[in-house]
């Protein structure tokens, strides 16, 4: 079934049981219940850890149907250009539809990126009608929260695999993965490493498996040494193409699973004095301003973030409306932007041999001199 914020009224222990397994009164966990301040840290804690563990439920204090024209946008943050295309997905289709938004970043944020239990709270005070999360992390308590409080959600890309029933949007990334490691076999690359996000991610996972796909059916060894597993920074990304330039047998050509990612591929390859794409090609993944910015121009997968975040906002609008979409799960697809970061493999000329799905690519041979010798 699909989550919509439909179901049962609430249910659930009362305050007063909350109160007496953190060990306060009513009042002072009522007063965390409700975001205020003069509370002791500590007690917070205790009390915060009470609500979930007990899976409490604050009783909504508003009718959704009162206030329809408002829906709260939460991203991880606003300081990147990959949140900025988000944002303006967001707005221009909510502007469309007639609705006001509020956006939330960071302060919405506690340990290992997930939504403060105040924030959800705030909610139903200020009678939102829908949530868009990007890039969030809810826990199941948080999950349910939503459901009893009757309020629809959509997440766009999450983080995990949501629960079943749960809508989301996002990108093609396996397909993604598949036609930037294609690409790079297509100009004659079989020493091909990836530098991924971090492992548990969906898009990290489906964008490597891709890459991995691309390998057996090209025929071409992968070699356990080249897959390397981060975080979305681009000082980690800096650290790990290090490592695979210290390689015995280092790569020709790198896919790096975001934009921001290859910057620091960029600059460790600038450090070792090695050229893009000369020495070594890079692929990035997104598609973000930065990609154009940077000298080569990068070669990436583009990555529809605002038409992502747009379909959201309209699943959101028929799922406020009581529709249930027909699927929990909208993939939009990716498409390979060749710029000037990929070439052959240096010193190599190329032959054409097939691959897998009827493509056609260069084979790299040692280039020879055929002119007549006098």
């Amino acid at each position: 079934m699909v989550r919509t914020g439909g179901g049962a009224a609430p249910t659930g222990p009362t305050l007063a049981v909350v109160a007496r397994e953190a060990g306060v009164s009513v009042p002072t966990a009522s007063k965390v219940v409700n975001g205020r301040e003069d509370v002791a840290p500590e007690t917070r804690r205790r009390v915060t850890e009470a609500l979930d563990r007990l899976g409490y439920v604050r009783r909504p204090r508003f009718d959704a149907s009162k206030a329809p024209g408002l829906v709260d946008l939460v991203v991880h943050s606003l300081d990147s250009s990959w949140s900025g295309a988000v944002l303006h997905g967001v707005e221009e289709a909510a502007h469309d539809a007639g609705l006001e938004m509020v956006v939330s970043a960071g302060l919405t944020r506690t340990r290992g990126g997930r939504p403060e239990r105040g924030w959800l709270d705030k909610l139903t005070t200020r009678g939102s009608a829908g949530v868009l999360f990007n890039l969030a992390e809810l826990t199941p308590s948080q999950y349910a929260w939503l459901d009893q409080h009757h309020i629809p959600f959509v997440m766009i890309d999450p983080v995990l695999e949501p629960p079943p029933g749960v809508v989301s949007v996002g990108a093609a990334n396996w397909h993604g993965g598949v036609t930037a490691t294609e690409h790079l076999l297509a100009l004659g690359h079989e020493r091909i490493a990836v530098i991924a996000g971090y492992r548990r991610k969906m898009c990290s996972s489906a964008r490597v498996a891709g890459y991995r796909s691309a390998l057996v059916t090209a025929g071409v060894r992968q070699r356990p040494e080249y897959v390397r597993y981060g975080s979305f920074d681009e000082t980690v990304a800096h650290r790990r193409m290090l490592e695979l330039l210290d390689l015995p047998e280092p790569p020709t050509a790198v896919f790096v699973c975001s934009d921001k990612m290859a910057l620091g591929a960029y600059k460790a390859l600038a450090e070792r004095k090695l050229r893009v794409p000369e020495d070594v090609s890079v692929v990035g993944f997104d598609d973000l301003a930065e990609a154009r910015w940077v000298s080569p121009a990068l070669t990436t997968v583009r990555q529809p973030l605002s038409e992502m975040a747009a379909t959201a906002l309209r699943l959101l609008v028929r799922m406020m409306a009581g529709e249930r979409p027909e699927g929990t799960r909208t993939e939009l697809s990716t498409r390979l932007v060749e710029r000037g970061s990929t070439g052959s493999p240096a010193g190599q000329a190329v032959r054409t041999l097939r691959v897998g799905g009827g493509l056609s690519r260069p084979s790299a041979e040692p280039l020879t001199d055929t002119a007549p010798r006098p």
